[in-house]
């Protein structure tokens, strides 16, 4: 049976190598019908991975589009020397890290919501979040679900690099150990370390909201590109990428 998956999994491997060398041969040669089959396959992963890099995921919609205006200019360079897939994700990590330190040179000092923006006369803070608070009640299970769920997006962003993004892309992208290495430049051993220290670290600060079992985050309450209130901008045509890259 061992036998049996392990060429399996040689036959998988190679049917992808295949059809990968296909896709990019048609990219290369300029067909439309070709990137729109790449943009279907890999938009939403990529949406997903960037809006969880981002310091702001509002941006991850705008940073969606520019990552495959990059693979649209550059897929003439791709020679294989590796997979499509991890070529794709390269350029998404770097587009996202270098909006990461945009944000922080240009926005870190910006009014967020949560600022303090006025005080009572018994010289109690108030903020825009406090003056836009719904009054209604909601039902207990969905508030405990996205009060859950909000905990895990915020201490994941608050996880130090390079362990966040390792956790992103093995945790919640599924990508192989092999994969991210490839990604990100690294040994095999690195990512199984990060991830490690990554997780753990994530535990720990989780610890106060798994004290009680009904509380424990369970797969429905972890963040999720498709459930954010972000609106996505639509990826670009053929044609309108033509036009932009002039």
């Amino acid at each position: 049976m061992c036998a049996a998956f392990a060429v399996g999994n040689v036959i998988s491997a190679f049917t992808m190598g295949t059809e990968d060398a296909a896709l990019t041969a048609e990219l290369q040669a300029g067909s439309e019908e070709a990137f729109a089959r790449l943009i279907a396959q890999y938009q939403t992963s990529i949406y997903s991975l960037i809006s969880r890099i981002l310091t702001d995921p509002s941006d991850a919609a705008d940073i969606t589009q520019e990552v495959f205006v990059k693979v649209f200019r550059g897929i003439r360079k791709f020679h294989g020397e590796s997979s499509l897939r991890t070529w794709i994700y390269r350029i998404a990590l770097h587009e996202a890290s270098n909006q990461r330190r945009w944000w922080s040179r240009h926005r870190g000092r910006e009014l967020t919501i949560e600022s303090s923006v006025a005080h009572s006369e018994d010289e109690t803070s108030f903020s825009l979040k406090d003056m836009l608070v719904d009054g209604q009640a909601s039902p207990l299970e969905i508030a405990v679900h996205e009060e859950i769920r909000s905990k895990v997006e915020l201490e994941l962003r608050r996880m130090p690099e390079p362990f966040r993004t390792v956790v992103i892309l093995r945790d919640l992208e599924g990508l192989s150990y092999d994969e991210i290495a490839e990604i990100l430049g690294t040994h095999l051993g690195t990512v199984k370390s990060r991830l490690v220290r990554g997780r753990t670290m994530l535990r720990q600060r989780l610890a106060p909201f798994v004290v009680h079992p009904q509380l424990r985050p369970t797969p429905a309450t972890l963040p999720k590109a498709s459930t954010r209130s972000v609106a996505r901008k639509p990826v670009p045509s053929t044609r309108e990428l033509r036009e932009e890259a002039g």
